[in-house]
């Protein structure tokens, strides 16, 4: 059980102040609640509390006021806000006043349990940054990836397993994975980890100059070879080479690596003396080299030769729960390098980043992050400063709305709180309709809980709801 912190619970709905009194009560903690904004000012006059829980919207003064009220009597306690909308003035405003956090309602109640509890446990600013600093510590494996999910565990367990060996190892996945950082991660933890780690792009050399880039050249072996040149293999000697985009390569570089990987020597261009060398081959594609190989375009000698061990690196949509870690290491990162203030991501921003599929991967989250943290008006990260590239957020937004809005319109101006308010009204509807007006069936369809689907159904179609139908009408 939790110590006994003290918690006000300000919301004008009384089932919603009844559910939290009955939830935080749970957790071990003394609730008292207050009805409406008037009400909650009164009771801040009166004693200190550890925290404040307030919705935005209240009937009277505004959750504002109470932050304000809240700050001004005791800048020690914590205000976490809770709101079904909630427009960018209010919650840029909201933090710059203070608050803690915003929690979107419906909210998840461990979520909120566990937001609560780490927020009374980090009163201050500098105790949450160290704490999320050592929190991030504590995901770190091999010094340089971040992710938790089953897919990375089963990757860290064959890290372990591969690297003190000397086996050739192909890794495979989408652009913007983290291909290279598991090619590090390999070198790092193996024999050769003190000797040379050299990184070749093979889609980024001319495919005249790459094999003088692999192998070297002697002077005078074509025009422009004015001296000898070693290569990137001989450069690799005793340490690994990483060749990214393994799949570029032309047919013809392919006969000559598959001869240096067989031999482990190789003559420069325009040279007679062979070169032996001592490297481990880590290769990566997001190319499927199999069916490259069956057309016709990879050697199937050298596919095997490369594909000794093979690694598939999940993309960043099939790794549930390392979105939230991997932002918040990058905000991290970017709010050093920046010179920002920025603690974490907000709960609407957390709740932004779950929802959004990343074709991009890893590399595109960081980019996002970047620009946010540069964006950022307040310490904690919106929604608002989340801003994706304008193709992909239109077809994600069109495949949540079925093209009923475009975001070009937000040129001539928006109304976002009634966009997103029909947005919702029309699935509470159209479920309602589709299960012919049984609530429990309709809830299941949205993946609700029954209490979440009422409240948006309270919101959309007040007089349904208090009808006195039955949930199972």
């Amino acid at each position: 059980m939790a110590d006994a912190h003290s918690i006000l619970v300000v919301d004008d709905e009384l089932s919603m102040r009844q559910f939290l009194e009955m939830l935080l009560s749970q957790k071990g903690y003394q609730v008292t609640l207050a009805k409406n904004g008037k009400q909650a000012l009164g009771s801040i006059k009166q004693k200190k509390y550890d925290l404040v829980l307030t919705d935005i919207r209240l009937g009277d003064i505004t959750g504002l006021d109470v932050l304000r009220a809240v700050k001004k009597e005791h800048p020690d306690t914590v205000v976490i806000m809770i709101s079904a909308y909630s427009t960018t003035e209010i919650a840029v405003e909201a933090m710059n006043e203070g608050a803690y956090d915003f929690v979107p309602k419906p909210f998840d109640n461990d979520e909120l349990c566990a937001t609560i509890a780490k927020s009374l446990a980090l009163l201050t600013l500098e105790q949450e940054k160290a704490y999320r600093s050592t929190e991030l510590k504590s995901h770190l494996h091999f010094n340089r990836i971040i992710g938790n999910s089953p897919g990375m565990q089963a990757i860290y367990q064959r890290i372990r397993q591969i690297s003190p060996t000397r086996t050739n190892v192909l890794v495979t996945g989408e652009s913007g994975t983290g291909k290279e950082l598991i090619a590090r991660a390999i070198h790092d933890n193996s024999e050769r980890k003190d000797k040379p780690f050299v990184v070749v792009n093979c889609g980024g050399i001319p495919e005249t100059l790459m094999e003088s880039e692999f192998f070297g050249h002697v002077k005078g072996s074509f025009t422009g070879a004015v001296a000898d040149k070693q290569g990137l293999f001989e450069a690799a000697n005793t340490g690994t080479i990483f060749l990214d985009e393994i799949g570029e390569l032309s047919t013809f570089l392919q006969v000559k690596l598959l001869r240096a990987v067989q031999e482990t020597r190789f003559k420069p261009v325009g040279g007679t003396r062979e070169i032996d060398v001592d490297v481990r081959i880590i290769s990566a594609t997001n190319k499927k080299l199999e069916q490259e190989v069956i057309d016709g375009n990879f050697r199937e000698d050298l596919f095997f030769r490369l594909n000794v061990i093979p690694i598939k690196v999940p993309p960043l949509r099939d790794r549930k729960g390392d979105v939230e870690l991997l932002a918040a290491h990058f905000v991290e990162k970017y709010s050093k390098k920046l010179g920002k203030d920025i603690v974490k991501l907000s709960s609407y921003a957390i709740d932004f980043l779950n929802r959004y599929s990343f074709p991009g991967n890893v590399r595109e989250l960081e980019n996002l992050i970047e620009r946010s943290v540069a964006l950022s008006s307040t310490n904690i990260i919106l929604p608002e400063s989340l801003t994706i590239s304008s193709h992909k957020r239109r077809r994600w937004i069109e495949g949540i709305q079925n093209n009923r809005y475009d975001l070009e319109d937000v040129v001539s101006g928006v109304d976002l709180d009634k966009i997103m308010s029909d947005i919702e009204g029309a699935y509470v509807k159209k479920a309602m309709e589709v299960c012919q007006g049984n609530k429990s069936k309709a809830a299941e369809l949205l993946n609700l809980s029954l209490r979440s689907f009422r409240y948006r159904l309270d919101k959309t179609m007040p007089d349904k709801n208090e009808s006195g139908d039955s949930d199972a009408e």
